[in-house]
């Protein structure tokens, strides 16, 4: 078997978080299109529904929605159960879930500081924990972490502390529970993307001047597409990746590195 076979994840059961669009779906049309049924959770049900059944129709693999609240654990439970019900087994995590608010540090409040932990680190601990207890019962699994290159950088002009907090939180969170469960073949890896074009990002009137910005620093001159993140996605779903846990993925066209 060739390595474009092996990198195939038909019979796999993943669940994204955040999946109905951006990054979520994106990622989550790659998995589908290698031939994973697919699980799109998301707190607009509908939009979950509607990626999800855009999946089945073009790549006939089985899908279903779900809308859960990553920052309850009651439900990421259910999530888990319908998930479960449906799929018998997880095989695969995209915690992706995330927010971002630009708010100065010292007008910031408690509940907008509040919010940003609870679903972008909160969220992704209780997803991954979850689905960690299933992996570790299965007898292995991998769990993907949305990072971002705001947990190694203090991105500018705007101002979003608690979002680098949050991300560089989630780094950590991963490589600690990579050692936790490594001898035990649950893998947790993190991708650390730079500025993306999602549809939401390019149609926000009160972005396009900082995108200006961004973009004149940019090494490439330009955001990233979320295409460009579905093949290290694909990679760390499989097998092919068996020897890579703790891992942190930057991809970010070089801006972490001026």
């Amino acid at each position: 078997m060739g390595i474009i076979e092996k990198m195939r994840l038909d019979e796999k059961k993943i669940f994204v978080t955040g999946g109905a669009r951006g990054i979520g779906k994106s990622v989550a049309i790659a998995f589908a299109e290698a031939g994973a049924d697919v699980a799109i959770v998301d707190l607009d049900f509908e939009a979950a529904q509607k990626t999800a059944a855009e999946l089945k129709e073009h790549h006939e693999v089985e899908t279903i929605a779900i809308e859960a609240d990553v920052t309850k654990p009651e439900d990421v439970d259910n999530m888990i159960e319908k998930i479960l019900n449906v799929f018998g087994r997880i095989d695969v995590a995209f915690c992706n879930a995330g927010i971002c608010m630009n708010v100065p540090a010292e007008e910031m409040t408690f509940n907008q500081w509040k919010k940003v932990i609870d679903i972008n680190l909160t969220g992704v601990f209780l997803t991954a924990q979850a689905a960690g207890k299933i992996m570790l019962k299965q007898g292995g699994g991998s769990i993907i972490n949305t990072a971002s290159m705001s947990g190694h950088i203090v991105n500018v002009p705007q101002p979003q502390c608690s979002y680098n907090a949050s991300k560089a939180g989630v780094i950590q969170l991963t490589k600690s529970l990579a050692v936790e469960w490594a001898t035990r073949n649950v893998r947790v890896n993190c991708i650390s993307p730079g500025y993306m074009g999602t549809e939401l990002t390019l149609n926000s009137p009160s972005l396009l001047p900082l995108i200006e910005q961004w973009n004149q620093m940019a090494p490439l001159k330009r955001m990233g597409r979320p295409e460009e993140l579905q093949s290290i996605c694909v990679y760390l779903a499989g097998d092919t990746s068996s020897f890579t846990t703790g891992a942190d993925f930057v991809v970010d066209g070089a801006f972490t590195c001026i």
